[in-house]
């Protein structure tokens, strides 16, 4: 296994692989494949080759990658013990998600919202059952789930739920249920929050749970510790069967909840207080990507807050396009000439320019005449072909909101040219010194502000490219190998 996984494999070899693509390598010389479309040109062969050479393949392999969270996770609050709990966790949730994954007709879509489920229904992670506490001492869980084609909404997010037992499932249920003319009872909202959403969990027949579920002692702790307060079980069990006694849709015992403590906790640099989330990013036989993504927030968040989980193009992303040839873009600037009023133009003596605006455009009414020219003498299809990338944020969320941070990494690779692979932009904006550490200024490891990963799938020319990166302590992850072999990590080494 690697030492680090900065990179889940190596992009340069990635990069080198690309370049080399159209060539063979006899006696030591580069020369060019053979099997390429004779309507390219000589430079255009270069590019043509590869991305033609992936159209024979009628199925992709699909891979995988979850994470249970990022933060500040050491080796000084991490024991064995939990590493071992979070470890079989993680390669649990990974083993059976794959195994679905593997079946024929399995879709990105239904295995990402799949292996989100296992994790929020587990208390180690910070979603679903082992959600944290916001300084009311309630739950307000969310959700989300992006697609790269083939649904009208593409992507959709669900927050402040209550009620449902995978908030998961109910993202997903939004998105599905986009196909119908109203929605389903959604409408075309790609957002929900709230009584609203909670009404729709049972609408649609999710299964729902009293605010009990979501209280875990371990998270009550937390809480409590943060907000300066006793975390002893007679007291967590008196505030359980409070929250109990009280319908996720009353919204009195919601602001009783919210005069408990509006005290804004510290963070001191030592403790894992999970501000994280748990995600899952797939790609399935079809080329569609998936990413799902699901989290309780910040630990002693202010009531109301919305984090970046369910916030489009913050903490999720994922889309997909057809990468031009690109021989064909223009070669250097180009520029649009200012337009002038006519009394400008007068004034410029342009007295000609101004009387051919008034005076009809004969190219209006004629005929396109038939130019001569040596198009149609060396025709030239356009060498284009998918590319699309899928990406889960874990972290701290207001940084990821500063930056639109999934959407902006994702558009580092599109809109690059070449195209930066994704491998390079994930670590511009999570890994080391990258654009979510600078957010944080002056502030960095003093109030837990920038801290972040993101794990994440570059489908191009018919491959995909499991990557990921971090700038905090660790982050839980795992996924499946170019080998087809389970892996998982806390840190950038083995623990």
């Amino acid at each position: 296994m690697q030492p680090t996984t900065r990179y889940l494999g190596s992009p340069r070899a990635w990069l080198l692989a690309t370049i080399l693509a159209p060539f063979n390598i006899t006696d030591n010389k580069f020369v060019l494949k053979t099997s390429r479309p004779s309507s390219c040109s000589y430079f255009e062969k270069i590019h043509c080759s590869s991305v033609f050479s992936m159209k024979s393949s009628k199925t992709n392999t699909p891979r995988i990658i979850i994470h249970g969270g990022a933060g500040n996770i050491s080796r000084a609050n991490l024991t064995e013990d939990a590493y071992q709990e979070y470890r079989s966790a993680l390669l649990a949730t990974l083993h059976s998600s794959y195994a679905l994954l593997s079946k024929p007709g399995a879709t990105a879509l239904n295995v990402a919202t799949h292996a989100v489920a296992m994790l929020e229904d587990n208390p180690l992670f910070n979603a679903g059952h082992g959600a944290v506490y916001t300084t009311a001492g309630t739950h307000e869980l969310e959700a989300s789930v992006m697609v790269s084609k083939g649904y009208h909404k593409r992507g959709v997010g669900v927050m402040e739920v209550s009620g449902a037992k995978n908030p998961i499932k109910l993202a997903r249920e939004l998105l599905i249920r986009g196909e119908e003319a109203d929605g389903g009872g959604a409408a075309g909202h790609v957002q929900l929050a709230g009584e609203t959403a909670n009404k729709l969990a049972e609408t649609w027949g999710l299964e729902t749970v009293s605010p009990g579920y979501y209280w875990t002692k371990r998270r009550w702790d937390e809480h409590r510790k943060g907000l300066g307060k006793s975390t002893d079980r007679e007291t967590y069990q008196k505030h359980k069967r409070r929250a109990d006694k009280c319908s996720s849709f009353v919204a009195e015992c919601a602001a009783d909840a919210r005069d408990l403590n509006t005290h804004d906790p510290s963070w001191n640099g030592h403790d894992y207080l999970p501000q994280g989330t748990v995600g899952a990013v797939v790609l399935d036989s079809n080329g569609m990507l998936c990413v799902a993504t699901s989290t309780g927030g910040l630990t002693n968040k202010l009531p109301g807050r919305i984090g970046d989980t369910p916030t489009l193009g913050a903490g999720f992303w994922a889309e997909q396009w057809i990468e031009e040839n690109p021989f064909d873009r223009p070669h250097g600037m180009m520029y649009q000439q200012p337009t002038l009023s006519p009394a400008a133009r007068l004034v410029n003596g342009d007295f000609g320019g101004v009387l051919q605006d008034c005076l009809p455009n004969l190219s209006s009414y004629l005929p396109i005449s038939s130019r001569e020219d040596n198009s149609s003498e060396h025709p030239v299809k356009p060498c284009s072909a998918p590319h699309g990338v899928a990406l889960s944020g874990t972290g701290n969320g207001d940084s990821f909101l500063k930056l639109s941070a999934a959407r902006t990494t994702s558009a580092m690779t599109r809109f690059s040219f070449p195209p930066l692979p994704l491998a390079f932009s994930v670590s511009r904006m999570a890994g080391p010194n990258g654009m979510l550490q600078q957010s944080a200024e002056d502030r960095w490891k003093k109030t837990g502000e920038g801290e972040g990963g993101i794990i994440g799938i570059e489908y191009r020319y018919g491959e995909g490219r499991v990557v990921a990166d971090f700038n905090s302590g660790g982050m839980f992850r795992a996924w499946i190998d170019d080998d087809g072999k389970e892996q998982i990590m806390v840190f950038k080494d083995e623990f």
